[in-house]
């Protein structure tokens, strides 16, 4: 028998957790919801005659919504890992599958594959929905950078997702990673950035964000930057792997 045969049941068994899970589950859900949501919201509140209001750059403007979508982001990742470390669950788990990596590697892999997936029709129903109501100033799907910031945006968010799943592994809880995370892509990068100039260029949500900019200006460019941030969540994940195999259950 194959090492990858005996993976197969675990990653079915991660994926009746998250959907026996209501708060994670609807997280996952949220993610589409306050995405498109809010970017509807906003382009139907600026209007037509206001069609700059949401910032210089009307691409960057198309995913406005992704500012609340990665929040709900972050509680998918950060509570699909830290239902492991209530209750003794952590125990149980290692009990069905007594190989940690695999046991991490399974679960991260599952709240990495539906976050793409969620987030991919996130990003497509956001712009299409949002630029719906925009009237002539509308962008569409064939305009420069536009399907790369519809398939980078579902691509961002995944990350964000699996960068907090990677802090909770090591914190052990949801509320102490959401309560760094939030304020950290909220508050940090406009701190940082009247600070020290183009340092926030680096901090994860500006670079990764460059995905969905028309132009980049910076020293980074759109997939450099979504680079950048894929180094933030593997660091993550990587300090988590480390956790789970280590700590006592």
């Amino acid at each position: 028998m194959s090492a990858a045969q005996p993976t197969v049941p675990v990653l079915h068994s991660e994926w009746i957790k998250i959907r026996s899970l209501r708060g994670t589950f609807g997280a996952l859900i949220a993610i589409l919801v306050a995405t498109a949501g809010i970017q509807v919201l906003a382009a139907a509140a600026v209007g037509q005659a206001e069609a700059d209001s949401l910032g210089e750059d009307p691409l960057l403007g198309a995913f406005y919504g992704i500012n609340f979508g990665q929040i709900a982001a972050f509680t998918f990742g950060a509570s699909a890992l830290s239902a492991e470390f209530q209750g003794g669950a952590l125990r149980t788990s290692l009990t069905a599958v007594p190989g940690r990596t695999r046991f991490y590697l399974s679960k991260i892999a599952m709240v990495g594959v539906l976050a793409f997936l969620v987030g991919q029709v996130t990003g497509l129903l956001t712009f299409v929905l949002g630029q719906a109501v925009m009237g002539p100033h509308a962008l569409s799907l064939g305009d420069p950078g536009t399907l790369r910031a519809a398939f980078g945006s579902g691509v961002y968010l995944t990350l964000m997702a699996l960068f907090a799943a990677g802090l909770t592994a090591v914190l052990r809880s949801a509320a102490i990673v959401l309560s760094i995370l939030i304020p950290f892509v909220v508050m940090v990068p406009f701190i940082v950035g009247q600070a020290a100039g183009g340092v926030a260029e680096f901090l994860p949500d500006q670079a990764g964000q460059l995905v969905m900019h028309l132009d980049s200006t910076g020293r980074l460019g759109p997939w450099s930057g979504l680079g950048v941030l894929a180094l933030w969540a593997l660091a993550a994940l990587v300090g988590g792997w480390t956790a789970v195999r280590r700590r006592d259950a």
